[in-house]
């Protein structure tokens, strides 16, 4: 994976500094965090219903001292920006080509060989969907590693990390599961996130 603003010491300090402070005193507060034997991990990225969601989710992680990698359309990474959004951890995906998308990113968290958690958005968009994708849950699967439900609640101002889950390749009796545990919480657009 490349080198994101996670792995630039003073500038992850710095950020995690003022994500701390920014994130007091605008009234949000942070649950969780990341179980010590978990150091490679699927987030699951939910709610996500506006673009608000990337700036809160990084703050989330300078606090919680996490190395993310999230996933992003294509068009979030055309110049002058794509070098700094893969900076911020950003991986570009294309949705028409995404067919081996699971299994590279699969791979990608088996062979690195640092701590790593990658973020990926059940919906796929911002927008209104009926159902979720899948692709989380067969990237853990295939990369042996649980699913940290990860999530922020514009509605009760909080951010964190939620249950570890590991699949167990019932995927409809486990989607129910982690389903049911974001059910109550509120993106900042909550008419647009529904748990179908």
């Amino acid at each position: 994976m490349h080198r994101t603003i996670f792995d630039t010491p003073v500038v992850n300090t710095a950020l995690r500094l003022f994500s701390r402070s920014f994130l007091r005193l605008t009234g949000w507060t942070i649950e969780g965090a990341l179980p010590p034997n978990t150091p490679k991990c699927v987030l699951i990225a939910a709610p996500h219903t506006s673009n608000w969601d990337l700036p809160y989710t990084l703050m989330v992680a300078f606090v919680l001292r996490l190395n993310i990698y999230w996933m992003g359309k294509e068009q979030l990474f055309r110049p002058p920006f794509r070098e700094v959004m893969r900076w911020l951890g950003g991986i570009p995906v294309r949705r028409e080509a995404a067919g081996n998308l699971v299994a590279a990113s699969a791979q990608a968290i088996q062979q690195a060989d640092h701590a790593l958690q990658l973020v990926v958005p059940p919906e796929g968009t911002r927008s209104k969907t009926r159902y979720w994708k899948t692709g989380f849950y067969y990237i853990a699967l295939g990369a042996q590693v649980p699913i940290v439900l990860a999530y922020i609640d514009y509605q009760r101002k909080v951010g964190g990390l939620g249950p570890v889950f590991q699949p167990t390749g019932d995927i409809e009796a486990d989607m129910q599961a982690i389903k049911a545990f974001y059910a109550p919480i509120q993106g900042k657009n909550a008419r647009q996130f529904g748990t179908d």
